[in-house]
Formats: structure tokens, sequence, C-alpha cells
């Protein structure tokens, strides 16, 4: 054969390989998508069920109860990537699900849990939770239970979840039913003002910024603008019974049977202040209807001699980094959690001190302690006396996000600039000495949303509170506000400087002779306005610290996270495409 015949035949021969290799890989891609398709539309995932054998745990559970998932996070639903790393941290932990079946076993029969034992719930029936939330209980293998409106059953509302989707859910294994009630309706409206507004249902309340005081429907009386009951016991106890009869005719209709979990509307109030006469009527229809009653918020974990009617569960507010959920269980449970750190390599040029600390991309998430301030020391900063520190604070508005520069650990001694409330306040302190106050000032007004407001204040009150007004304690923003602002701090000799978005607020401010040279440090602490949580995020975003020493010829850099080049371009790519995508599914 010849050398030309030979070449044909070869490069034949590879024409041939490379057809064949086409096709094998359209093959698999084509039976990839085939099963991935077979998957979604027939739900043939199916929750794999625990060994429960080894179980040996009669202390007790937590119980975690999302409001809502969203793609990402808004004032009230969590990002469908932070519920992800919320869960594997649980599940790093050891923390498995349990069904509201083992509830009912372990405190009627005595039968014991897993170790470390998880009852997972969301809240309020939105279809964008069961949406986000099935792929990552399939992840996990986690089970959950999905509660939902009596009302919103069969409305034109796309946004729940209606009974047929949800019978759905519940062959997958991986979902359990349970209810918020029969509807979300405000009644004893006031506004801040003192005015009377009466009963609204949540559709109705266009802005929910000037509401002031309100309770829910099946929590008091209906009362006149006096807070005078305008019906009787017998016309409340209707009123109650009413609405539990016609969420129960709504299950059964169009499930088949009432769910038995219920989570009332609002927690903390049955059985703790209440008129005791709506307690009652209350608790008949409860014992009546349902197994189980998760009658409180704010404590995640409940022990063996914790009433089935009196359970208790932790909802995770949608600000709630990673590190902030742990410290939340550890603060109930009493066991010790193992943090998120994030990126190693930037974790490890930093000592810390107190609380938690995560390195995502250019960001530290510091978390407080309950009670206590988070703290980071940045450990090539130790004797600095000439330094410049530029950043981004980013964290809710009530709280503490603090800077410490030139701090001496051993004599604490210090220069510190705290954000808090929208306001920055700088203090020195001189070894053996508390801190003095050198500068204070409020910050340029933040412009936020009234969808944006934690509506969580319903209450018992009294006339004269309402007459009143809005209490004198109430801050000037909600807690769950976010703002970011620029901030910039130079120390050179005994002068400093500090600036704010670009604006100098202090120039050439002398520095107390006292305070000798020391390094840099992070911390965050909760504001004493958040009644409900003690622990607190600071958000620290593109932080860059450098040493302005006299032998370095060019400012030496001893930390920096910020994104640059090709890395910085691409994260801002990556922010207006999302941006532009939630933008597109809020309208449309």
């Amino acid at each position: 054969m010849t050398q030309g015949k030979q070449n044909v035949v070869l490069d034949y021969r590879k024409k041939n390989r490379a057809k064949r290799m086409k096709t094998i890989v359209q093959l698999i891609l084509l039976l990839a998508v085939a099963i991935l398709l077979y998957q979604t539309v027939f739900d043939v995932r199916k929750y794999a069920e625990p060994d429960k054998t080894a179980w040996s745990n009669h202390d007790g559970f937590i119980a975690l109860s999302y409001f809502g998932v969203g793609r990402s996070g808004t004032p009230k639903l969590v990002a469908k990537k932070q519920l992800d790393e919320h869960l594997k941290a649980l599940y790093d932990q050891g923390y498995v699900t349990i069904s509201q079946q083992d509830i009912l076993d372990f405190y009627e029969k005595g039968k014991p849990l897993p170790e470390k034992a998880l009852f997972l719930s969301f809240e309020d029936g939105r279809n964008d939770s069961s949406l986000f939330a099935q792929p990552l209980l399939e992840k996990y293998n986690y089970k959950a239970t999905f509660l939902s409106y009596a009302n919103k059953m069969g409305n034109s509302d796309h946004k729940f979840l209606q009974p047929k989707d949800m019978l759905k859910m519940m062959k997958t294994g991986y979902w359990e039913l349970g209810t918020n009630g029969y509807r979300l309706t405000y009644i004893n409206i006031f506004d801040k003002q003192g005015r009377f507004i009466g009963m609204k249902d949540e559709t109705e309340l266009v802005s929910k910024e000037d509401v002031e005081y309100y309770n829910h429907y099946l929590m008091d009386f209906i009362r006149d603008e006096n807070m005078i009951p305008v019906e009787n016991r017998t016309v409340m106890e209707e009123r109650i019974n009413h609405d539990y009869k016609a969420m129960k005719d709504i299950y059964t209709g169009s499930l088949g049977f009432v769910p038995q979990v219920y989570m009332i509307m609002h927690a903390n109030v049955l059985y703790e202040g209440m008129n005791p006469l709506v307690s009652n009527a209350n608790s008949e229809n409860i014992k009546q209807l349902f197994k189980m009653h998760f009658n409180r918020e704010g404590n995640a974990f409940n022990d063996s001699e914790r009433s089935l009617y009196d359970l208790t569960r932790v909802q995770p507010a949608p600000y709630w980094y990673t590190n902030h959920l742990l410290m939340k269980i550890q603060k109930d449970t009493g066991q010790k959690m193992k943090f998120v750190s994030g990126d190693e390599q930037h974790a490890d040029q930093w000592r810390r001190i107190s609380g938690a600390a995560e390195f995502i991309d250019n960001r530290i998430a510091l978390t407080s302690p309950p009670a206590g301030a988070g703290m980071l020391y940045l450990h090539d900063s130790n004797g600095l006396k000439n330094v410049g520190l530029t950043a981004k604070i980013a964290g809710n508005v009530v709280g503490k996000q603090m800077f410490y520069v030139r701090y001496d650990r051993e004599k604490d001694s210090f220069i510190r600039v705290t954000f808090e409330n929208n306001e920055v306040r700088v203090e020195q302190k001189k070894p053996g000495q508390a801190a003095q106050q050198v500068f204070i000032q409020p910050l340029s007004e933040i412009q936020w949303k009234p969808e944006d407001l934690s509506f969580d204040k319903a209450t018992v009150y009294s006339k004269e509170q309402t007459a009143a007004g809005a209490p004198s304690d109430e801050g000037k923003y909600p807690v769950n506000i976010k703002h970011t602002r620029d901030v910039e701090i130079v120390v050179q000799e005994n002068k400093w400087k500090l600036a704010i978005d670009g604006q100098t607020l202090l120039d050439n401010q002398e520095v107390d002779s006292a305070i000798g040279n020391g390094g840099v440090a992070l911390a965050s602490e909760y504001s004493k306005q958040n009644k409900k949580d003690d622990i607190y995020d600071g958000v620290f975003d593109d932080v860059q610290i450098v040493s302005l020493e006299k032998e370095n010829s060019s400012p030496a850099v001893l930390f920096s996270n910020k994104h640059t080049g090709f890395q910085g371009v691409v994260h801002h790519v990556e922010k207006a495409i999302n941006a532009s995508i939630d933008w597109a599914i809020d309208t449309f």
C-alpha cells in the first residue's frame, strides 16, 4: 500500500472515531437531560428514612421555621444560597431532621430522638419556598413541614401553593403539612399618632410603616377606639370558633385531612398575658383540631418537659449569617457549635478574640456572642504607629460596627470608631482609664421602603399607650434595615483623620500622647434597641489595611480582601446580572 493510501485510511479511521465519540457524548448528554426532566416532572427522588435504632436522645430537639425562601434575599425572605449555607452547616454539625410523628412519639411514648434532632419548617405557604427548598432537602436528605393559611386555598393568588401541589410534595417524603391558621388579619390597629384604624386583612394594609399598635385576629376581643370591647364573650367565642371551623372545613375539603401541626399567629401571647377568655377559646379549638402546637418563638430548644401544645421555635431572619444561626443554637441548647470560617487564607491573617467570623469573597461577617462583642485582631499589625484603613460597613444600621487602631491589648489603650444606629462615635482610651468620647455625629438620612419593615410588634396594650403614640424608646430605624458606608481612617504620628462616604469629618485630630503604638481590630455588638436578638453580624467589605511607617518606601499592604482587576470586573457583572434577574422576577 502506498504512503498516500495509508494516510487516507488513517484519516478515515480518525474521522470515524471522532464521529463515534461525538455520538457517544451526545447520547450521554441526552440521557442526562432526559433523567433530569423525568425527575423534575415525575418527582422520582424520594426521602430516605433514617435508621432510628441508633437514636438515644431523651433530652429534646431544636425547631427552626423560615418565613419564606426567595431566589435572592429580601427583608422577609432568606436567599436560597443562604438557606443552603444554613442547612449545610447544620448537616455538618450532625443534625438530623425529625418528623411530626417522631415528636409525638418522643412526648407520648418516650421514644428517643437522634443525638442532634432538628424539626424544620417553612411558613406562610409560599410557592417560592417549596421551589427553592426542595432541592436542598434532597441534597441533605432533610424532611420539613410546609405550613399554609387555609383561606389561600383555591384563590387566584399564584404566590401561594395550592392543595394539589401540597399533596404531590408529600408523596416525595421530604414534606409534611402544617398550618398557620385560617387567615392573617389584624385587629385593634392604631397608627403612630394614636389614631384608630380598626381591623384590616394583611392585603389591605398598603403601608405598615405608620402602624404602631395592633393585634392578630385570634388574640383579643375586637375593640373600639377607646379599647373597649365591642363584642361580649359569646360573640367573641363565636368569632374565634368560626375561624377554626372554617380552617377545618377548607383543609378537609381540599386535602382530605387537617394538618396536625399548628403555628399560631402571633407567637408568645397564648397563655402569656392575653385575656384568659380569649386564651381559653383558642386553647379548646387547638386541642380539638391539632396534635401539636408551636406556640412560642425565640428559643430553638424543646426539652422533654415541654407540652405538645406549647412548643417553641426560632425563625431565622434573612439578615442572619450562618454563624449567627449557629451562635443562636449554641445559646439555646448549650451545645458547642463549630463555626464556619470561609476563606481560610484570609481567616489565617486574623486572630479571633471573641465571637465568630466568616470570610466570604470581599466580605468579613463578624458575629458577636450573645449580649457581647465579637472581635478580630490583625496578626501583622502589632506595634503599628502609622496606619491607613479603608473599608465599607454593610451590616444592619441598628447595631455596632467598630474599628480599633493603635490597639494595645496588654495596656487596653486604643482609638475606636463606632457606627451605631446611623451615628458615628469616636473614642480614645488611655491605659488604666475609661474610654473618653471625643466626637459624635449623626450620619446622613437613610432611605428605606415601608415594605422592608419587620412587622412584629403585635401586642396587648392600653388606651393610654395608644393615646401617647409611638413609644419614646422606639428607634428611628427598624432593626432589619441595612446600609453601606465607605470608611477611611488614617493615623500618622500624633494626628489622625476620619472620612465617611468621601467626606472628611475629622482632620489632624490630636492623638493623646498616652496612647502608644498598637494593632488594628474589627468588632461587632448588638444594640439594645433590638429586644428580640442579642446577637449581631457586623459586615465589613473591601477591607484594606496598610502600614505607613517611614521605613517603608511605599505603603505596605497588611491585609486586603478587595476585588481587583479581572476578579473585580466579574464580581460587578455578576451583581448586575443578578439585579436584572431579580427586577424581572419582581416586575413580571
